[in-house]
């Protein structure tokens, strides 16, 4: 981990270093006074040990400019708004921008309405390591930093605790679970895929919450080291994500997707047991192999000849909720293609789309009900020199205030070894956050 900071292409910003005694409350006090603007992107790492990392945390708030689109031509749009601005963005891709780089459609029901592609240019700009913060502000509000500074070490976190329950429902019954899984595994013994990521939804209508307080509980349960909290106006995402899909530096692309997953245990004797036994079962490392060479043929396409490397194979990494299996694969970009290029030839991630990529997606598709939307998307920054990091949208709560509707889903990796009854059991482990902070 190294702390870092751009040298402007051009000067757009005003550059303030600080000091803070204490990090945990400062990002606290941050994301409080945060609230007042109507767009908000605020990432933290929860300190989670990590190779690959600039930040422990950052906050973007108050669209400058903004880019708002459904999928048509949206890359190429994102392209144009990357390089008119020349500045920091950040913001999602949605799992639906699949329909722009391939011939695919998203018919499935929509309860969130969430735009397929949203990035904003922010006015102010705070990136925190250690105990260091440096403040990026837009000249045209420079002025206004001081005096932001002072209300943001004067604020006094909000009290009122968020006690409402929300009833949540699957979108699907259990038995419907089944026979879908079933369907994928016939399609699995024919040979029309190898692996699926089926997904699927729970919701709630007419409910409202305090997405904020929804956020600190779900941050606090899972200490993820890509959380993120959005808002745009009234639509916001509640992400405790544990994985990365792709990151930039330099000419470096690192990608870290994760297949297999398992239980975590008060009993340290049976917690290790349970992570022994997710290092060394057949079919988790199956996924994850399959997965990782997806990942290796995505980056294949935009890298400098011979630079694909799989730089670990089948890690266990521990979080507060699961034991996840991740792997972590890099290339060298060829500087002809550009950052979108990149996005738009390794998205979506292969880790919740399938192998073959096309083929999975498309019998998916037909299968699940729920337009997936954000969820199994990314949400991250491109900054001015070139660098970007994205994040894979799982593990998250999203939140229509306007509509009062409300939806997480999970899902899991469905192969020719699999149990449709287990892997319904895994999608309720990777649920349980979600619920017990909903509760």
């Amino acid at each position: 981990m190294y702390f870092w900071h751009p040298k402007y292409p051009s000067k757009l910003r005003t550059e303030i270093h600080k000091t803070i005694e204490n990090p945990m409350a400062f990002k606290k006090q941050l994301l409080d006074w945060s609230q007042q603007f109507r767009e908000v992107v605020f990432m933290d790492s929860n300190d989670y040990p990590q190779e690959f990392s600039s930040f422990d945390a950052i906050l973007a708030v108050d669209a400058f400019t903004l880019i708002q689109t459904d999928y048509h031509n949206a890359f190429e749009d994102l392209q144009q708004y990357q390089q008119t601005t020349k500045d920091w963005l950040f913001g999602y891709l949605s799992y639906d921008l699949k329909n722009d780089s391939e011939d695919l459609q998203s018919n499935n029901f929509d309860g969130l309405d969430f735009p397929d592609l949203f990035f904003f240019q922010p006015k102010k700009l705070f990136l925190l390591k250690g105990n260091q913060v440096v403040i990026h502000y837009l000249n045209l509000c420079d002025d206004e930093v001081d005096e932001d500074w002072d209300t943001i070490l004067a604020w006094v976190p909000n009290a009122t605790i968020d006690t409402s329950v929300v009833t949540v429902q699957p979108r699907i019954s259990k038995e419907s679970y089944v026979e879908k899984v079933s369907t994928l595994l016939d399609h699995l013994h024919r040979g029309d895929l190898y692996e699926a990521n089926f997904c699927m939804e729970f919701y709630a209508e007419n409910t409202t919450i305090n997405p904020l307080d929804k956020f600190d509980k779900l941050n606090a349960i899972s200490q993820t080291p890509f959380a993120v909290y959005f808002k745009n106006n009234q639509q916001f995402l509640l992400s405790a994500t544990p994985e990365r899909y792709l990151r930039k530096e330099g000419e470096q692309l690192i990608s870290q997707p994760i297949k297999g997953t398992a239980k975590r245990f008060q009993d340290k004797t049976e917690d290790e047991k349970s992570k022994l036994n997710l290092a060394t079962d057949p079919k988790e490392r199956a996924e994850n192999i399959m997965i990782t060479d997806l990942v290796r043929n995505d980056l294949s396409r935009t890298a400098q000849k011979g630079t694909v490397q799989v730089q670990e194979l089948c890690g266990i990494y521990s979080f507060q909720q699961v034991h996840q299996m991740i792997s972590t694969i890099t290339s060298k970009l060829d500087n002809k293609f550009s950052n979108v290029d990149v996005l738009r030839m390794t998205f979506p991630m292969g880790s919740m789309t399938g192998a073959p990529k096309i083929s999975a997606m498309k019998i998916i598709e037909e299968l699940e009900v729920t337009k997936r939307g954000l969820y199994s998307g990314a949400i991250g920054y491109f900054s001015p020199n070139g660098n970007f990091d994205f994040n894979v949208v799982i593990r998250s709560i999203l939140y229509n205030q306007d509509k009062k509707y409300l939806s997480f889903s999970v899902g899991s990796a469905i192969t020719s070894l699999s149990n449709p009854e287990n892997e319904y059991e895994e999608c309720l482990l990777k649920a349980k956050a979600m619920h017990e902070v909903l509760r």
